[in-house]
């Protein structure tokens, strides 16, 4: 009886890490194809997993004169990620909330700078998912 049970928890747990890869897959094709050949990734993957009204936190240094391109992604649909940009002072710089819920934003920095990422999901369409940033750079 235990074996029964152990083996049906292993195939759900299989189950569940399959479905997740494929929405990873999609984000991360989702995500990337707004860098587009212009930009290059800056070779980090901010994402996470947000359920509700939770709030991903992201840590970067934007350098000066570089233009940027910043993108996020959730599954397929696009639009579900909110995402807002932070100074050391936690002043707002950038929220895509005022640009229709964009999937990306371009942008230079005139000084050099360590900002704060906050990204969540919009809560009208999807109530969990994962969620991912990109950064990238023009060459």
């Amino acid at each position: 009886m235990k074996l029964k049970y152990t083996i049906l928890l292993f195939v759900m747990t299989l189950g569940f890490a399959f479905v997740s890869k494929a929405q990873s897959d999609v984000t991360l094709e989702n995500c990337t194809k707004h860098l587009g050949t212009e930009f290059i990734s800056d070779g980090q993957q901010y994402k996470a997993l947000l359920s509700g009204g939770e709030i991903a936190e992201f840590h970067t240094t934007f350098y000066a004169g570089n233009h940027y391109r910043i993108a996020g992604a959730t599954g397929k649909e696009e639009g579900n990620v909110i995402f807002s940009i932070y100074d050391q002072e936690n002043h707002l710089i950038f929220t895509n909330r005022d640009h229709k819920n964009s999937p990306y934003w371009d942008f230079k920095f005139e000084n050099t700078m360590n900002c704060t990422i906050e990204a969540k999901l919009n809560q009208k369409n999807v109530s969990s998912g994962f969620v991912l940033m990109l950064i990238g750079f023009k060459q």
